[in-house]
């Protein structure tokens, strides 16, 4: 018995009962769970369901999703947000294609190997698709982490060293991925960052920042993300104006989504450096892979 048994115990316990039926929890094929993750960074479930069942109706396999163009994959992408994620998917689905015989590839390494597939994701794939024990390590999990383990009211803004070697040190010697995923589900729907639901906290008598009275936040400032009037408006303007054509689009249709010319005109090309668009000559531009 370790330190930790007691902790482990109540969570999967209650994640047996509580767990949320999410399609991806359905369906652990590594693509299944690899579409899920990508769609689900900085975006809610709620936003992410109805995007990832029309994906993977259209695209049940890497292959499938690489045989069309990444202009398909932005336009399907619909208003996640944060479009460049669509083409990470596609060069992802492309290079398990072509590397990987169709197959989403179980062994860690080659996951990071895959185009736009970092730390987290490729934990959590290997997780919740493959069973193996990795610490997977998002926004919920960390913030669990911390007020349970450290006493603390949200973790630092990035990943650390300490805080790693800590979540690996949690892991249980069996069903890692199941908690993963119970410790992940507990920051989603209980331990939340804004009104955490301690009455209905399996491990709430076990953690340190309810004993210590809810100390607040110490470290640098949580700043919530604007919206109006930034970049991330108006390039998604005018990527909602190129979604909802099915070739190329004039410039003035462009230039009619947002009245500021030259933060409009700083967007459009952040948007073609990024390869969301494609200029196709005579003013006009496209989804990748829709031009003449």
């Amino acid at each position: 018995m370790t330190a930790h048994d007691d902790l482990h115990r109540r969570l999967l316990d209650w994640f047996a009962v509580e767990a949320r039926d999410l399609p991806w929890r359905r369906d652990t094929s590594g693509w299944s769970v690899l579409v899920s993750e990508v769609m689900l960074q900085q975006t809610p479930v709620s936003r992410v369901l109805p995007v990832y069942e029309a994906w993977m109706r259209r695209w049940p396999t890497p292959a499938a999703l690489a045989a069309d163009s990444p202009g398909d994959a932005v336009r399907a992408w619909g208003r996640l947000g944060y479009p460049r994620r669509a083409l990470r998917l596609h060069q992802a689905a492309v290079a398990i294609t072509e590397r990987h015989g169709g197959e989403v590839p179980d062994e860690h390494a080659a996951l990071l190997a895959l185009p736009g597939v970092g730390e987290y994701t490729a934990a959590a794939v290997a997780s919740f698709a493959f069973g193996q024990r990795h610490a997977v390590m998002d926004t919920n999990v960390r913030r669990v982490f911390a007020r349970v383990v450290e006493g603390q009211a949200f973790p630092a803004p990035s990943v650390t060293a300490a805080e790693r070697a800590m979540a690996t040190s949690l892991l249980p010697e069996h069903d890692a991925h199941r908690w993963a995923a119970a410790t992940m589900e507990l920051g989603a729907v209980v331990c939340s960052a804004r009104s955490p639901r301690c009455d209905a906290c399996p491990v709430a008598d076990l953690c340190r920042w309810r004993a210590a009275g809810y100390p607040e936040h110490d470290g640098p400032p949580r700043r919530g993300q604007a919206w109006h009037g930034t970049d991330r408006q108006v390039r998604g303007r005018l990527m909602a104006v190129l979604r909802e054509s099915e070739g190329p689009v004039p410039k003035a249709a462009l230039d009619a989504a947002w009245e500021d010319a030259q933060q409009r005109e700083r967007c459009l090309d952040s948007l073609v450096a990024d390869g969301l668009v494609d200029p196709v000559g005579d003013g006009a531009y496209a989804l990748p892979g829709h031009g003449p």
